[in-house]
């Protein structure tokens, strides 16, 4: 009987001993199972961050001005591409350098207010080059001749913003009457198969813009 006892008695201790590192190890096993998923709550976290921002990132990159004359557009002031979106497209143009001839063009020709009332346009904008390439004596009678001048610049501009996409293959009306064609994709676009652009996607507060490096002429 004392031999029993004893042995019961050994049993219970041991029990009672183990008892502690049972739950221990409960508790430990526990703790872990709630850990884990804190970290991919936060890196769930870190997602939605990254998810929100991405698409602005993207809408925003195909958004922008391209073509290599881009990088000759001051980066600050009323002349910038932030600049130039706050302003209406004839006041924008005259404060971009490279478009001094195209400005004095359309003050010559009356079209100021017209352009700068004008709502939802697009104008292809000859650079100071583009007009260089016009010999001076021709130039300078085009200048004096408001009507042959106005003709010519109404043949730039499209009466409706066009985006980069719809001049890969386009034909459009112009305030003109007549029809510009354009074609291209990515960076690099043609206007009347001549004129290309070096500045495209340029946003004033009523037109796209689109810098061309020839004159375009009407028939």
């Amino acid at each position: 009987m004392n031999s029993l006892k004893i042995r019961r008695t050994a049993i219970a201790v041991v029990a009672a001993a183990a008892l502690p590192l049972s739950l221990a190890a409960c508790s430990d096993s526990g703790n872990d199972t709630k850990a884990a998923p804190a970290a991919p709550a936060a890196s769930a976290g870190d997602e939605a961050t990254k998810d929100a921002s991405t698409p602005s990132e993207g809408a925003m990159d195909g958004d922008q001005p391209f073509g290599p004359a881009c990088a000759g557009v001051p980066k600050e002031g009323a002349g910038s591409f932030d600049g130039m979106a706050k302003d209406p497209v004839a006041t924008a143009a005259s404060n971009n350098p490279a478009l001094s001839t195209l400005v004095t063009a359309v003050k010559k020709a009356g079209l100021v207010d017209t352009l700068n009332n004008a709502q939802d346009i697009t104008v292809f904008a000859p650079t100071n080059d583009a007009f260089a390439k016009i010999p001076k004596a021709d130039l300078d009678k085009v200048l004096a001749d408001k009507a042959t001048l106005t003709k010519i610049l109404t043949y730039h501009v499209v009466g409706q913003r066009l985006t980069p996409q719809q001049l890969e293959n386009g034909s459009f009306e112009t305030l003109q009457k007549g029809t510009v064609t354009t074609k291209g994709s990515g960076e690099d676009y043609t206007v009347n198969d001549t004129s290309k652009v070096v500045c495209g996607n340029v946003k004033t507060a009523n037109a796209n813009v689109y810098i061309v490096d020839t004159v375009l002429m009407p028939k």
